[in-house]
């Protein structure tokens, strides 16, 4: 590679990452704007909020690389023809393979991390992601009963304390239990313990009543006692077993997929991921191949690149939408996988086609004549409008 390859090369890894920062930004503020009430309802610190919403950017990453790396590309090559240095580089008999070989590097570098990310990072942020959410669930359980606040930690459940000290003892404890609408269940005692043993987690009450009133009847049973345990486990989450789903599974599990597994009783889903991260490190290198052949011809300053630039965005999004479907449709028709190799390879081979035969792809004059026609009668009416 050349000292040309290497400044088109460095230009569009640079423009990629750019993009890929902005894109993934936007979207990742997005989606943790969701789960804002993490840190200001559940008493989260603003470390733990982002760390567990950060988790999700891999994949955010792997959706949107191959298309950031496609702006890249094209902000590339408009740079070049703007600045007229593709007419020269052609016209001092460069071929459009010398020029394509740094965009193909681009898209080499790109694939690795895509693949990279499918195989393993994005996989092991989702698992991360799920332990630290039940990691936080298991201190909601000491934290978001707070003192001199009536706390619900499901619908029908009330916890209240009086005072909280410094060794963990509660003092001043009343539960109000109405989640079973046959029975109302009122507990009320004078101190109690938050205690976490293999068994699960409790709340263990000393000396206080338990008042039960069942539905029709006038008069509650009420119940003195010395110690009274009540099981947390279901709210913090304690000897939960783990089952990581479909999209948390490592690429080699999904090739290699442990027998006692219990999604394996349903094969389609994995059948179906396993493709579509195989086919993501392909993405790129199909997407740069058409967008070079729609781009990476030289044309002069009379000819425009918006309907070439615009066919090339929309190709680009066909694949990959076709590739979205495939793998949906793929859980329930085995068959329906096929499509989207057939579609990235179908892409590939006409791109690579028209990059050799250095053809300039554009749209029909039809299309092209029907929307400028369009254009300009918009353009009088907005005229007439605002001279009206």
């Amino acid at each position: 590679m050349g000292a040309i390859g290497r400044y088109i090369f460095r230009t569009t890894l640079g423009a990629f990452l750019v993009v890929l920062v902005s894109l993934t930004a936007i979207i990742w503020v997005t989606q943790a704007l969701r789960d804002i009430d993490l840190m200001t309802n559940q008493g989260q610190t603003i470390l733990v909020f982002v760390g567990i919403t950060g988790l999700i950017i891999p994949l955010l990453i792997l959706v949107i690389a191959p298309l950031a790396l496609v702006i890249a590309v094209a902000h590339t090559l408009n740079k070049l023809s703007t600045d007229s240095e593709l007419i020269v580089m052609n016209a001092a008999g460069m071929s459009p393979w010398r020029l394509f070989l740094a965009f193909l590097a681009a898209a080499g570098v790109v694939s690795l991390m895509v693949g990279f990310i499918s195989a393993y990072l994005a996989p092991k942020g989702l698992r991360e992601l799920r332990n630290w959410i039940v990691e936080v669930r298991a201190d909601l359980v000491t934290n978001i009963v707070q003192p001199g606040r009536f706390s619900n930690f499901e619908r029908g459940l009330t916890f209240h304390i009086r005072e909280r000290r410094s060794n963990g003892i509660l003092y001043g404890i009343f539960v109000d239990d109405r989640r079973d609408p046959k029975e109302r269940i009122t507990i009320l005692a004078e101190q109690g313990t938050i205690v976490k043993n293999n068994n699960g987690t409790f709340l263990i009450f000393e000396t206080g009543s338990v008042q039960r009133q069942e539905a029709g009847d006038k008069d509650p049973t009420i119940v003195m006692f010395g110690s009274y345990a009540f099981d947390l486990s279901r709210f913090s989450g304690t000897g939960e077993t783990v089952t990581y789903s479909v999209r948390e599974q490592y690429l080699w599990d999904l090739v290699w997929p442990d027998p006692q597994n219990p999604l394996l009783k349903e094969p389609g889903p994995f059948r179906a991921e396993f493709h579509d991260r195989l086919l993501a490190p392909l993405y790129p290198l199909a997407f740069v191949i058409i967008a070079y052949a729609f781009l990476g011809a030289p044309r002069t300053t009379r000819q425009s690149r918006g309907m070439s630039m615009a066919f090339a965005i929309g190709s680009v999004a066909a694949v990959r939408l076709i590739g979205f479907a495939s793998t949906a449709f793929g859980v329930h028709v085995p068959a329906m996988l096929a499509l989207q190799y057939v579609v990235v390879i179908a892409a590939t081979a006409f791109g690579l086609f028209a990059i050799s035969r250095g053809m300039i792809l554009e749209p029909p004059a039809a299309i092209t004549n029907a929307i400028e026609t369009f254009t300009a009668r918009l353009t009088r009416l907005t005229s007439r409008a605002a001279t009206t």
